[in-house]
């Protein structure tokens, strides 16, 4: 597999102007248009069509991940205004165990307005059902632009998870410049977003609507559930000038042994395609874990897979040798998921084991997404992207959508 170590970010790159980036999503999800590549081929639809645009014996992969209010505004004696945008709990914790507790947490946290924030404990009264909680911040470390911070309250009534619900401010991206709104905290969740944990919507899912998958799923097409914890990183800039100096954020998987099982099955005759970089990129470190399995027969602590692996790796397996070993290490261990990081970056010249199309919204310019789909279309990325700024479609986030068939 070529490495992409050696690829210049500057040469993936094209000229995204304000008015292209949709500040607001459509009124309904599934009335998104839809930019359809198939094989060189590009059309123009309406994402509510998807189902006559699939191949034929499709299985839709969806990143089942909510978006959880992770933004807290604190307030010093002095007046100034301090964020605390939570990331990830403290290394060691997972996000299910940590929005369960009920009296302390320690999360990795960008914090706005740092330099103005020393070593005093930041407070912040919050109200529940006419019970009133104080929540305290304390800074422990510094690790550059991020902090561990602890917080501390005196109601153990009340887990973390309902005080980031109640009192926390939906993260919406950077680009937008605005706050979140009532309807973006429908709207920036999919209508399947089950597991809390993410600061980022699996953005290509937000154009699913309830009546979309019904019919979609009574008409044939299979679906299965994977679930990736979106983080901060996944905005990310790409800073260095070749990929070899970029460090690829890391970010928590779990998928079920049954899921497993079904994509097995299921990928010796159906096509498998992710709606969102996040399921791709899930799916395809599950190919890598397996690989693991095979060449070590175990694993050390976590399961994760590291950014550079797949483009490292000498020997190649089937999927369904790499799945199998992944099963059987599963139930050996009695495990009903398989749990840990993925750091994978999918660049020009990754060999694709699993996927067979992509369901996604349009990316930045020189960002890691950007590389994924040219991994997956090469030089065509740019005869996309290109039409999309041509013929108005709307970009980022709340934009609209591409199917992609190579």
């Amino acid at each position: 597999m070529n490495h992409p170590g050696t690829i210049n970010i500057a040469d993936f790159t094209y000229e995204l102007t304000a008015e292209k980036i949709a500040a607001s999503p459509v009124s309904n999800r599934a009335e998104s248009r839809l930019l359809v590549y198939h094989k060189g081929a590009i059309s123009d639809q309406v994402f509510a069509s998807i189902e006559s645009q699939l191949p034929a014996q499709s299985t839709l992969v969806f990143n089942n991940t909510k978006v959880v209010k992770a933004r807290l505004s604190f307030q010093k004696e002095s007046g100034a205004a301090i964020e605390v945008f939570c990331l990830e709990p403290q290394k060691g914790i997972t996000i299910e165990q940590s929005f369960s507790q009920r009296h302390t947490t320690n999360w990795i946290c960008m914090v706005g307005n740092s330099k103005k924030w020393r070593d005093e404990i930041l407070n912040l009264k919050i109200v529940i059902d006419n019970s009133e909680v104080v929540l305290s911040a304390q800074r422990l470390e510094n690790y550059g632009q991020e902090s561990l911070i602890q917080f501390t309250w005196n109601n153990n009534d009340f887990s973390f998870s309902e005080l980031l619900e109640n009192a926390g401010e939906l993260p919406l991206p950077p680009y937008m410049n605005r706050t979140a709104t009532a309807d973006d905290r429908i709207r920036y969740n999919t209508v399947y977003a089950v597991h809390e944990g993410s600061v980022a919507a699996p953005t290509a899912g937000l154009h699913f609507t309830d009546g979309l998958l019904d019919n979609l799923k009574s008409n044939g097409t299979q679906m299965l559930n994977v679930l990736l914890h979106v983080g901060a990183g996944t905005f990310k800039p790409v800073k260095a000038e070749t990929m070899q100096d970029h460090v690829m954020h890391s970010e928590r998987i779990k998928v079920s042994i049954e899921t497993i099982q079904q994509l097995q099955q299921q990928k010796q005759h159906r096509k498998i395609i992710p709606v969102g970089t996040t399921s791709m990129r899930t799916l395809e470190s599950l190919y890598w874990m397996g690989v693991q399995i095979i060449e070590q027969g175990h694993i050390a602590d976590d399961f994760s897979v590291s950014q550079w692996e797949p483009y490292e790796s000498e020997n190649s397996y089937s999927v369904d040798e790499s799945l199998t070993a992944l099963i059987s290490y599963a139930k050996v261990n009695d495990l009903d998921f398989v749990e840990g990081f993925t750091q994978i970056i999918i660049a020009p010249g990754y060999q694709f084991k699993i996927i067979d199309g992509l369901i996604t919204n349009f990316h930045q310019p020189q960002s890691t997404l950007l590389l994924l789909v040219s991994a997956l279309i090469g030089n065509d990325w740019r005869k996309v992207y290109e039409h999309a700024l041509q013929n108005n479609y709307r970009f980022l986030s709340y934009g609209d959508s591409s199917l992609l068939l190579p």
